[in-house]
């Protein structure tokens, strides 16, 4: 059985670990923001797909230790806190453009700015209509 109290606490030091906030961390393992804040309130448990989507972002996260508290956190592989992103930075250093690939700006054609008209400016009252609770009603138009 799962120990609500004991949970909130590990996950308190997960957060602590990788210096996120609750809301930063919903974002990061992509759930909403209100999950974060009723687990840690002690509001809701844990679902199986949250406990996944922790141990799936974070892999110094070891899933006995998340579930039971046995264990230890991090990992004992002795790996540096690491937070699984889209793309490595290897990836994004090969995404390097040469300078025929980004458009020259020429110059606009100017628009000349359209005139301001004030809606308000043109609006009279052309009908008032006073609704009665015995269902009759009167009606004054404008003069």
């Amino acid at each position: 059985m799962l120990n609500n109290t004991e949970f909130t606490k590990r996950l308190e030091n997960i957060l602590e670990y990788y210096s996120l906030s609750a809301s930063s961390f919903a974002d990061q393992i992509d759930v909403g923001r209100s999950s974060i804040s009723h687990i840690l309130s002690g509001r809701n448990k844990p679902s199986l797909d949250f406990i996944m989507k922790i141990a799936d972002s974070f892999p110094e996260v070891d899933l006995y230790w998340l579930l039971k508290g046995e264990g230890s956190f991090p990992k004992k592989e002795d790996t540096p806190p690491s937070i699984n992103t889209s793309k490595t930075v290897e990836q994004q250093s090969s995404l390097n453009f040469s300078e025929a690939d980004v458009p020259i700006p020429t110059q606009l054609d100017k628009v000349p700015p359209k005139p301001y008209k004030n809606p308000d400016e043109a609006k009279t009252i052309k009908k008032v209509v006073i609704l009665y609770t015995d269902g009759t009603f009167e009606a004054f138009s404008h003069l």
